[in-house]
């Protein structure tokens, strides 16, 4: 059965009121928790998991649908530039979330990403939607197949790790792991820790993708007081290696950006190799890949910050020591 375009914007408004009433009852109920001095890691897991299995795709979905669709209209392009930036401010919050463990810094982030996600939508609902249902050029309905295929396809690699607001061995072991990996920070061994996590970060991040991206998140805090460079290898010379692709990531949530780049990495033929393009040093990354590839890879920087980093990442036709 086709829907028309009217159907559509009203199903995209529905969605758009689900989305924010689940989000507003997790916080709630994260808040109350933490205002009774109890146990509060239940009710952050839940708000973690709901932000990234249902938002975060959802976002994701909206800027190769909607988002593409409103950038040509007049008058909007900025408009859907500064919505995909609070995409971006979104997913780094959630990180921070999913991260946190003070109570104050718990309720202190889910309150700022309540606040973020419902002036978001607000724009969303007042602002591109109405404007593409009134563009003879656009079809609200063929968009929103468009979003439900690519909210699947988002949701696919994560729908078989389980529910992650119950407490399980994994989120156990992975949650100690962490724990022992900040004691080694805080004794002056960075570096040690930055190992234990990428490979803990090795180890789960295909069966239980949603912990990997928490690792991730503590991984980038953890290697902040790594003054010198993690790893220390020979990178062996580049004779008759293809000219390297691009990928720039710096458009992609923090949440997508590593997957993109092993996908990338994963690619690449023996000789063969590309250039990451990022918004920050991408030294989590080289922790990650010598627990995953050691031996296995080359990485030469280009250009070092301030704002703009850039390393050649290969595939050597001959594995290295």
């Amino acid at each position: 059965m086709t829907i028309t375009d009217a159907d559509a914007f009203k199903a995209m408004l529905a969605h758009h009121r689900t989305l924010e009433d689940q989000v507003t009852q997790r916080v709630v109920a994260l808040r109350e928790s933490v205002a009774k001095n109890g146990p509060h890691e239940a009710a952050q897991s839940e708000l973690v998991a709901y932000l990234a299995k249902e938002v975060l795709p959802h976002a994701i979905a909206e800027e190769h649908s909607i988002y593409e669709a409103a950038r040509s209209l007049p008058d909007l392009a900025s408009t859907v530039e500064v919505m995909i930036a609070e995409h971006r401010e979104l997913a780094t919050s959630v990180e921070a979330l999913a991260t946190s463990q003070s109570p104050a810094d718990v309720t202190n982030h889910a309150a700022s990403i309540e606040r973020l996600f419902s002036t978001h939508v607000a724009k969303e609902n007042d602002l591109l939607l109405p404007a593409l249902q009134s563009n003879d050029t656009v079809s609200l309905s063929d968009l929103l197949v468009q979003m439900h295929l690519l909210t699947d396809a988002a949701q696919h690699e994560s729908s078989t790790a389980g529910d992650v607001s119950t407490p399980d061995t994994d989120t156990t072991l992975v949650g100690l792991l962490m724990e022992a990996s900040n004691l080694l920070a805080e004794a002056g061994h960075s570096d040690r820790a930055c190992r234990l996590a990428a490979q803990t970060w090795a180890t789960i991040r295909i069966p239980r993708p949603d912990l990997a991206e928490r690792v991730t998140a503590a991984l980038h805090r953890l290697v902040r007081p790594v003054s010198n460079e993690p790893i220390a290898f020979s990178t062996p010379k580049k004779t008759g290696e293809s000219t390297a692709s691009m990928l720039d990531v710096r458009k992609l949530a923090p949440a997508h950006r590593h997957d993109s780049i092993f996908a990338a990495y994963d690619a690449l033929v023996p000789g063969d190799g590309f250039v990451l393009i990022n918004d920050h040093n991408p030294k989590p990354l080289r922790y990650q890949f010598e627990a995953e590839h050691a031996g296995k890879y080359t990485w030469d920087y280009l250009e070092q910050g301030p704002h703009v980093w850039r390393v050649r990442i290969g595939r050597p036709v001959t594995p290295h020591a």
